[in-house]
C-alpha cells in the first residue's frame, strides 16, 4: 500500500514536560491503523501532536509534504479530521449546525450539500434528528454526531480518539460497523486510539502499542492481537 502519513523521531512537549519521545509509524492510503496502550501511555498525546495542538518536535509527512510546525486549522484543511476524547459536541447547536461546521473551511457549497446527504446515508438516526439540539441526543448519537462531522471535512485521514467510550456494547458495534463501512467504501484512513484492544485489532490493518511516550510493539493487527506476551503485558487481557 501507498503511505499516506510517515512519521519519524515525533516528539511532544506540555511547556517543559517531554511527554512523547522519538515515535515513528507510518499510516497506509486506504488503511486503518490502531494505537493501544495504558491510560497515560501518550495515546491521544499522539494525536494532538499530528493535529498540531501540541509542541512537536520531528518530521511529520503527509502525501509527500512536511506538515508539523502547521496550525491546526491549515493541517485539517490539508484533509486530517480529528474526532476528540470526550466527542466535542456544541451541544446547543442542531445536528444540522454542528455538521455545518465540520465544512467551515470548505467552499463549494453544492459538494458540501451532496456530502451531507452521505454523511446522512450512513447516520440515518442523524437524519431523523438534524433539527435537534444536540446536547439531547445520547451519547451514542452524540459520538455518531462527532463522527459524522469530522467527515464534512472530506478528511483523507480521520484521527479517532476512543470512540466506543462510555457506550453500551450495541452502540459499540454499530459504530465500528460504519467505520469498517467508510473504509471500505470511501478509503478513508484512519488512526485509532481505543481501550478497547479486542475491537481495534478486528478493525485494523496495522497495530502499535505505546508505553510511557514510546512505541514499544508494532506489527500487522492480527499477529499482535494473538501475541500472549504482548497480550499480558501492553494490552491487559
Amino acid at each position: 500500500m501507498t503511505t499516506l502519513l510517515e512519521v519519524r523521531d515525533l516528539c511532544a512537549y506540555y511547556g517543559a514536560t517531554q511527554a512523547l519521545f522519538g515515535l515513528s509509524f507510518a499510516i497506509a492510503q486506504g488503511g486503518i491503523t490502531t494505537l493501544l496502550g495504558a491510560n497515560g501511555a501518550g495515546k491521544t498525546t499522539t494525536l494532538r501532536a499530528l493535529s498540531g495542538m501540541v509542541r512537536t518536535s520531528g518530521h511529520v509527512v503527509l502525501d509527500g509534504r512536511p506538515i508539523r510546525g502547521l496550525a491546526t486549522e491549515d493541517i485539517a484543511q490539508l484533509g486530517i479530521a480529528h474526532v476528540p476524547e470526550g466527542r466535542g459536541t456544541f451541544t446547543r447547536l442542531t445536528v444540522e449546525e454542528n455538521l455545518a461546521l465540520g465544512a467551515m473551511s470548505r467552499r463549494d457549497r453544492a459538494a458540501i450539500g451532496a456530502d451531507l446527504d452521505r454523511v446522512y446515508g450512513y447516520f440515518p438516526v442523524l437524519a431523523e434528528r438534524r433539527s435537534q439540539q444536540a446536547g439531547t441526543l445520547s451519547g451514542g448519537e452524540q459520538q455518531m454526531l462527532a463522527i459524522a462531522r469530522g467527515l464534512m471535512l472530506r478528511p483523507r485521514l480521520m484521527l479517532l480518539d476512543e470512540p466506543s467510550f462510555g457506550l453500551a456494547p450495541r452502540i459499540v458495534d454499530e459504530v465500528f460497523a460504519i467505520l469498517e463501512r467508510l473504509n471500505r467504501d470511501q478509503a478513508v484512513s484512519m488512526l485509532l486510539v481505543e481501550q478497547n484492544a479486542t475491537r481495534a485489532l478486528e478493525l485494523a490493518d496495522e497495530a502499535y502499542v505505546i508505553e510511557t511516550g514510546q512505541l514499544v510493539m508494532s506489527g500487522p493487527a492480527q499477529m499482535i492481537g494473538e501475541d500472549e506476551n504482548v497480550r499480558r503485558a501492553y494490552l491487559g487481557y
